[in-house]
């Protein structure tokens, strides 16, 4: 009889064992889920319910000064978080902070410290509710308490010890999390702090005359482009995190470089890491470095960029790219401003001011959970969104003359465009932005019969553009803060473009001047901008065409 007794204790008590371990898990997974943290623990105590059989839960969270900041409940009667929170003793949560210990009373109607409360009344004779109560710690310190209320009429078929085991790993769960959010939420506080700062020495400096920025390599004079560089020339006096938005192809590394050449870091390194380019197990040794012996192939101890860019600026292109177990490293490089080398335990540390870049939607990536949330924050200081060259179609001629200058200094020769060029390029979008001008400057160039390079020897009046073979696709996602300006069903040059002489087809130039109106909010002044003209000649346009403006 004892045999069979032991069988089953044994069977019970493994039934025990696996269900803790499912219901950790289960757990486990609601908290590294990104929520809302109330949301997160309202599901912990609706999943404990299921584990325990238990009639009443209460999660209470304390803030600096061990006060009730946040608490929520599981109550499945008619009673309010409020109400079931006044319905425990607080001498009760008392004990739980101070002793730092668990608490299990088997019978709340014959405790003392539950004497005359709401849930120690009310009950049938034969009916017995018990309590379980643990800390829930950040480290050595108490920042809340969980706790359980189990109604039954047969106590003895309860083992509150196994009980207490799975509330306190829960618990320590539970405290992981909220350190993790509420350092989520000083360190999205203190960035905000610095991006209101930088935004109001931004307005400051807007009121007053000052020279033109001029940068190395950057070329055009259009509001959008004048626009960023006054930008990068407040943003680049501090040594706060900045990340770059735009399509591919509008010079990212460029402003990275204008950026530390406006720095007080200018005399110090500049280092450029493109992270798409590298698989995660190079990438973290490119970054980090590593020591000897540490991998196969690890001949020697190696610097990494970080370590190589100390005192200077490291700049990250594709950062939305790398895997979200590359993130959780780089986060901690990024707000402890320390690492070790792989296969190194030494902490180094460095002052190396980061630049990132990327042309993904990272808002749409945190949604669908491939890109952290804390990392987003943590990078997401300045954005800086660089205009599509379709925005800044004014700095085409500029740039077409610059990259033929370059051509004819590199190959000695001396080929210039002519006018009809010069047209047929200010009619096309770009979609490869500037990166696919030079392309195609370069390659009118390269075929070039003669010294003066005519509108019919360019591709795209020849049927070889590329890009009027995209022209029908729809145009890729582009980051919030954008104002795209489509043409037609895309962004590309059309086949056959039709500019002669600088001037667009009439209809043509009225379905762009509408769209730009449209996409502006009927706002002439924001219209100018995204067409690279004035004010004025956008009211010219619109008398020109007989468009009437819409009052909102």
């Amino acid at each position: 009889m004892s045999s069979v007794m032991s069988v089953n204790a044994k069977k019970t008590r493994s039934s025990h064992v696996e269900m803790a371990l499912f219901g950790i898990y289960e757990i486990a997974k609601v908290l590294t889920t990104p929520l809302h943290l109330e949301t997160a623990l309202d599901s912990v105590l609706r999943l404990l319910s299921s584990f325990l059989d238990m009639s009443d839960g209460l999660i209470v969270l304390l803030d600096e000064h061990s006060e009730p900041e946040l608490a929520v409940g599981a109550d499945f009667g008619d009673n309010s978080v409020d109400q079931l929170f006044g319905r425990i003793p607080e001498r009760v949560f008392g004990q739980l902070v101070t002793t730092r210990m668990p608490l299990v009373v088997q019978n709340v109607a014959t405790e003392p410290m539950f004497a005359g409360s709401a849930v120690a009344h009310g009950r049938k004779s034969d009916q017995i509710c018990s309590f379980v109560g643990v800390p829930i710690k950040d480290r050595d310190q108490v920042i809340g308490t969980l706790s359980i209320l189990r109604d039954s009429a047969d106590f003895s078929g309860y083992a509150l010890d196994t009980d207490v085991r799975f509330l306190t790993m829960i618990a320590s769960l539970i405290g992981q999390t909220v350190r993790l959010h509420r350092l989520l939420a000083h360190d999205r506080d203190h960035l905000i702090a610095d991006r209101n700062r930088l935004e109001k020495a931004l307005a400051a400096s807007s009121g007053g005359e000052r020279r033109p920025v001029e940068v190395a390599g950057i070329v055009g004079d259009s509001p959008a482009i004048k626009a960023v560089l006054d930008t990068v020339r407040i943003v680049a006096r501090s040594k706060t995190t900045v990340l770059l938005r735009g399509d591919s192809g509008t010079g990212k590394e460029l402003f990275a470089r204008a950026l530390h050449d406006l720095s007080p870091r200018k005399d110090k390194p500049f280092i450029s890491v493109n992270c798409a380019a590298l698989p995660e197990s190079v990438l973290e040794s490119e970054l980090f470095g590593h020591e000897k012996g540490s991998f196969t192939g690890a001949l020697a101890q190696r610097k990494g960029r970080f370590e190589l860019a100390d005192g200077g600026t490291l700049f990250l292109d594709e950062i939305g790219e790398i895997s979200p177990f590359f993130q959780a490293k780089l986060l901690r490089v990024l707000q402890e401003s320390s690492f070790e080398r792989v296969g190194g335990g030494r902490t180094l540390n460095v002052d190396v001011r980061v630049v990132l870049a990327t042309n993904r939607n990272l808002e749409e990536a945190v949604a669908k959970g491939t890109f952290r949330a804390d990392l987003y924050y943590r990078i997401n200081v300045v954005p800086i969104f660089l205009p599509p060259l379709r925005e800044r179609s004014s700095d085409i001629p500029a740039l077409a003359r610059e990259f033929l200058r370059r051509f004819n200094s590199e190959h000695d020769t001396k080929l210039e465009m002519t006018d009809s060029a010069m047209a047929v390029l200010g009619a096309c979008r770009f979609p490869g932005n500037v990166r696919e001008l030079e392309n195609c400057v370069r390659r009118a160039a390269t075929l070039a019969r003669h010294t003066r390079i005519s509108g019919d020897e360019l591709a795209c009046r020849n049927d070889q553009c590329l890009s009027a073979m995209l022209w029908k696709e729809p145009p890729a996602k582009t980051p919030p803060g954008y104002v795209p300006l489509p043409l037609g069903n895309g962004n590309a040059c059309p086949p056959n473009c039709s500019a002669k002489g600088g001037e667009e087809e009439p209809q043509l130039e009225r379905e762009r001047l509408l769209e730009a109106m449209e996409t502006a909010g009927w706002v002439q002044a924001k219209a100018a901008r995204l067409l690279g003209l004035t004010p004025r000649q956008i009211g010219y346009a619109l008398k020109k065409h007989d468009i009437p403006l819409k009052r909102f």
